[in-house]
């Protein structure tokens, strides 16, 4: 058995499936199958399902995998531990980013920039993805770090969280909306969408979960017309007189050359938060550790926020009240 087979093992499952683990090996897809049916011979179990549409792990594949990524852990542990004599840094780094997240006033490529530019040894890998997933993806060890969206929820267990956005949900619609009939309104309470075609993003998201749950405390299920993984877009949609985009804060200047207009959702004050995240015990390797400590510094902590290690504490979503001028729900 060679270390080479259970990286390429590794590689496949985490890629789901054997061509786009063979191009982030940079091999050929024949070499990494005949290496993973070598493996698979010298075990003597299949470990890989291939029968179906995607690659999937036997049930021997589940008891082999936390093994064969220990044994390369430790591989990588000697190497890292060589190179921390000479002060070289090395390792692969696995970061998740929600969409939309580039979008605030932090930099993330100018971050992993800056850092490839100090550490060029290190291969940075970035994956775009429903913060669900991903937040799931640092808990299984599968990503180093996260920046994700959080729902009103005790954290998962195993992460350690730290908040670096925390905006109020706004009702972003386009000037003639039934929500702007009153005069003054300057705010909406929730129970006031219950009718109304709303735009939002997918589910999986932390926007589209604190949505879906504060609706679900309000006592009715949101009516979703259009789902964009792309915040920008939503806020499009709304500006055509598609529905209510349920958003973050919009600066006003935004709001303005967009046409729109914003009403803070009250009664309850559902809230959008992302957070930084990664495993409770910190990352494995001392790379994903000096990537971390760059991001908790060149990240801005949110106002009011906290740091929540793993299942320790909770991840406050913060609950207030506007005046709100509406009654009753407005007509659809």
């Amino acid at each position: 058995m060679e270390l080479r087979q259970l990286q390429y093992f590794v590689a496949v499952v985490e890629e789901g499936g054997f061509t786009h683990a063979a191009a982030r090996l940079h091999l050929a897809q024949p070499g990494v199958s005949a290496q993973i049916r070598q493996l698979e011979r010298e075990v003597g179990q299949p470990l890989l399902d291939r029968s179906g549409r995607s690659v999937t792990l036997t049930e021997v594949g589940e008891a082999v995998l936390p093994y064969a990524r220990a044994a390369i852990a430790a591989v990588e542990g000697v190497r890292e531990t060589a190179d921390a004599f000479t002060g070289l840094l090395r390792g692969r780094v696995r970061i998740g980013l929600v969409s939309g997240a580039a979008a605030h006033e932090f930099d993330i490529a100018a971050v992993l920039a800056g850092f490839h530019r100090d550490h060029p040894h290190v291969e940075i890998s970035l994956t775009e993805d429903t913060s669900e997933r991903m937040l799931r993806a640092v808990q299984r060890g599968e990503l180093d770090i996260a920046l994700a969206g959080l729902v009103d929820e005790e954290p998962l267990p195993g992460i350690s969280l730290r908040v670096v956005v925390d905006e109020p949900l706004v009702a972003a619609v386009a000037p003639g909306d039934p929500l702007l009939a009153e005069p003054g309104c300057t705010s909406v309470p929730l129970a006031a969408l219950r009718d109304r075609p709303l735009i939002s993003l997918p589910r999986g998201t932390g926007l589209r979960g604190v949505l879906d749950r504060a609706c679900a405390r309000a006592g009715f299920r949101p009516r979703i017309a259009f789902e964009a993984a792309s915040p920008a877009l939503l806020t499009q949609l709304a500006a055509r007189g598609l529905g209510v985009a349920v958003v973050p804060e919009l600066p006003a200047d935004l709001a303005a050359a967009s046409g729109l207009h914003t009403l803070p959702i009250t009664e309850p004050r559902p809230r959008g938060r992302i957070a930084l995240a990664w495993g409770a015990n910190g990352p494995a390797g001392p790379a994903a550790r000096a990537l971390l400590d760059l991001l908790r510094t060149a990240l801005p902590k949110a106002a009011g926020g906290q740091s929540v290690q793993g299942a320790e504490g909770r991840a406050e979503a913060g609950r207030g009240g506007y005046a709100a001028c509406h009654e009753r729900p407005a007509p659809g």
